[in-house]
């Protein structure tokens, strides 16, 4: 019986490559591969044709999916590439360290768990690389045997776990379970087996150093629970270091082209490159490619090296395609380097019924499930697309937020905007999400009725009755309008009966858009004209005395929510609606002991709405400006004047009044005031702001200046020059 034991870094693909041609000469019976042990019901599906890397073994605790780890494997992962050539050869195949039912038993804890320097990578830099893949390179490729190889790297581990402290905790019972793996495959009488492992861990994989007993004692009594393992899609930039993966690498998708090229790697490399500028719209001549490629190779030639790496293929790149910006070289950074190619698993793999049915709905309504931002523009009009926004609304109520709203692109009601992008993390919020229904209707019901219940403000709930009506969620109707009755009735403060106004009002204004007529909960229709009309009748009532006595925050907060519900009271246009608001307007606007922001809101609506003539707005604009705070005047015009100069532009006696009390102040006042009304002027248009300067000048406009003087001596003494430059002669 023979044990070959196969150092390899995670990721790595020269020591892909590397181990596939070893596994050939050795023609191993069995192929150990560290990897979590209680995964081989689901092993086999690493075989088939259909599984396409980057994807991830995901394994969560039955009773709390919350719990889960992901084992990730990319096409140039040694793992993957061993347990592939296993399938291929025929020979049995099996992961050996601790099962995911160990490792997510509890939270880990100890030195163990701190992530430890590379070793390969301090080794790599001692010889003189800056990258590890290129070292491993030169060490494995050039060498004609690679079991010399993997016994090179063995034992320099030895060495460098000579000089460091032995294993403790969580990593001394791995090694010692990956030992009792190997142990039971010999006692099952395989005669050449071959060990997979992290180069960290070979030199203690060696069975005959270490004592059975000592192994049985380290695993003795170690806690587990039920666990469920699956295939999930990854990407390449969740195997990437900036992801916050501990063994990730930096350039995954550079690998990925490193290991699936038989040759010409730089030739290939800048072909792509040119592919991907020339779709962006910028320069890559053929010519590029061919220099880029000669630059990257005569680099390497330089230092030594029998290819170029990815650190001249970058130089090369910088030099060749970066010499007008960095956006070609950000570009290849993101698409190429890094990349984000998304993997593919089989359709037979394990997976709770929830995420069946949104692969299933996927499918049926044509939606591509990428890793790159792709923008959609749905017609409600279109049963498709209609379809298509209810899944999107119900997943975002999951916790699932493969499509996040945008823009419509559009003044139309029927269209919606959407920003689609999946992430592998997804797929565990699915199996969190499994336990409140098998369908997405059922779990985003489930789902609604848990924030209805715990909702703790009125705004939440009338929120929640809009997305309700996008998600085409009857279901939850009931308990939501009874939450919302419960939440009313016990008497909600004026800033969140508020704020509750606008969903309810595109309900009511838009609830029939999307084509099903009015909402049923309970056998009765919800009318949300109703209900806005009885919290509007709520808020009225209070609004004039809510603005007394409040701090400029809570102020700039009340303010912020009357701007919100008289939106919403013009979206509606019901006359009886719109009289009860400007009525309750009226009455907070003549509290004259209300905070100030709130007094220059009121007015300024009041304003707009033509309750208010030109002539009673100046009186009022007066006595505020006559107050003796200046602070309060300030606040009053950020009230006023809100985010646009267009009065001040197009009002002059309103203009001349601001102008006034602003030339009236002292030097020292006019310093503390000038930070506050630069605040409130810096929000105006520049071309606002032009206009009101022109008018405080004298009132006359840019355009009507008088015209500068052109002296045609002096013009006409450059005209040979910029001739010259356009090559044109001067005759």
């Amino acid at each position: 019986m023979s044990v070959s034991i196969f150092p390899i870094r995670h990721h790595g693909p020269g020591s892909a490559r590397s181990l596939e041609h070893a596994l050939s000469q050795f023609n191993p019976d069995v192929v150990l591969v560290e990897g979590p042990s209680d995964a081989g019901s689901v092993l086999p599906f690493l075989a088939q044709a259909d599984m396409t890397p980057p994807v991830a073994l995901l394994g969560y605790v039955n009773d709390d999916p919350a719990r889960a780890a992901f084992w990730p494997f990319a096409v140039f992962s040694p793992e993957f590439v061993a347990l592939r050539w296993a399938a291929r050869a025929g020979a049995a195949a099996r992961f050996v360290d601790l099962p995911a039912g160990v490792v997510l038993a509890g939270e880990r804890d100890g030195p163990e768990d701190e992530l430890r320097d590379d070793p390969l990578g301090v080794l790599a830099q001692a010889a003189g690389f800056a990258d590890f893949e290129r070292w491993w390179e030169s060490l494995v490729e050039a060498r004609g045997d690679d079991f010399d190889v993997f016994a090179a790297v063995n034992e320099a581990m030895r060495a460098v776990r000579a000089d460091a402290l032995g294993p403790v905790g969580r990593e001394a019972q791995r090694e010692a379970f990956m030992r009792q793996g190997i142990r039971a495959a010999l006692k099952e009488g395989f005669a050449r087996v071959a060990v997979v492992c992290g180069a960290w861990h070979a030199p203690a994989l060696d069975v005959t150093a270490f004592p059975v007993k000592g192994d049985a004692a380290l695993l003795r009594g170690l806690p587990k629970v039920k666990v469920t393992l699956t295939w999930v899609p990854w990407t390449h930039g969740r195997l990437s270091v900036a992801s916050g993966y501990g063994a990730g690498v930096r350039s995954p998708g550079y690998y990925e082209h490193l290991f699936t090229s038989s040759g010409a790697v730089a030739e290939r490399w800048f072909a792509r490159v040119a592919r991907l500028l020339r779709a962006e719209r910028l320069e890559a001549s053929s010519a590029s490619v061919i220099e880029a490629t000669r630059l990257a190779n005569a680099l390497a030639a330089l230092r030594g090296r029998a290819l170029p790496g990815l650190e001249e293929l970058n130089e090369a790149a910088l030099s060749v395609f970066g010499w007008d910006g960095d956006l070609p070289l950000r570009l290849i950074d993101e698409r190429l380097v890094v990349g984000e190619a998304l993997g593919a698993v089989p359709d037979g793999v394990p997976t709770v019924p929830l995420a069946r049915d949104v692969a299933r709905q996927q499918k049926s309504l044509r939606l591509k499930v990428l890793p790159e931002k792709l923008d959609l523009e749905l017609d409600l009009r279109s049963d498709n697309d209609l379809a298509r926004s209810v899944l999107f609304h119900r997943l975002n109520l999951l916790g699932v937020p493969w499509a996040k709203p945008r823009g419509s692109g559009g003044l139309g009601t029927f269209r919606e905007g959407w920003q689609v992008r999946w992430r592998p993390e997804f797929s565990v919020r699915l199996v969190e999400a499994s336990r409140l229904g098998q369908t997405v209707r059922d779990a985003a019901t489930a789902s609604a009725l848990e924030s209805a219940r715990g909702a703790g403000t009125l705004a939440e709930l009338t929120g929640l009755l809009e997305v309700l009506r996008l998600a085409d969620l009857p279901g939850a109707l009931p308990v939501t309008l009874a939450a919302l009755d419960e939440r009313s009735a016990l008497g909600a403060d004026v800033p969140d009966v508020l704020r509750a106004l606008p969903p309810l009002a595109r309900l009511a204004r838009y609830g029939d858009v999307r084509g099903r007529g009015a909402a049923v909960a309970g056998g009765a229709e919800v009318a949300p004209l109703e209900t806005f009309r009885a919290l509007l009748t709520r808020a009225a009532v209070g609004l004039p005395l809510a603005g007394v006595g409040l701090g400029d925050e809570a102020a700039a907060g009340l303010r912020d929510a009357v701007r919100g519900a008289d939106a919403a009271v013009r979206l509606l246009d019901d006359p009886d609606v719109t009289a009860e608001w400007r009525a309750a307007l009226r009455r907070a606007a003549d509290r004259v002991d209300a905070h100030p922001l709130l007094l220059g809101d009121t007015l300024r609506r009041l304003r707009d709405a033509g309750v208010l003539d030109a002539g009673q707005v100046e009186v009022r604009l007066g006595l505020a400006l006559s107050d003796p705070s200046p602070l309060a005047v300030t606040a009053w015009l950020d009230g006023f004047l809100g985010d646009t100069g267009a009065l001040l532009v197009h009002d002059a006696g309103l203009l001349a009044l601001v102008d006034g009390w602003l030339s009236a102040l002292d030097a020292e006042v006019f310093q503390s005031v000038l930070p506050l009304l630069r605040r409130v002027f810096a929000r105006f248009e520049a071309p606002e702001r032009r206009a009101i300067g022109e008018a405080l000048r004298g009132g006359t406009p840019a355009s009507r200046l008088a015209p500068v003087t052109v002296d045609d001596a002096r013009a006409a003494r450059v005209v040979p020059v910029v001739l010259s430059l356009l090559g044109v002669s001067p005759e």
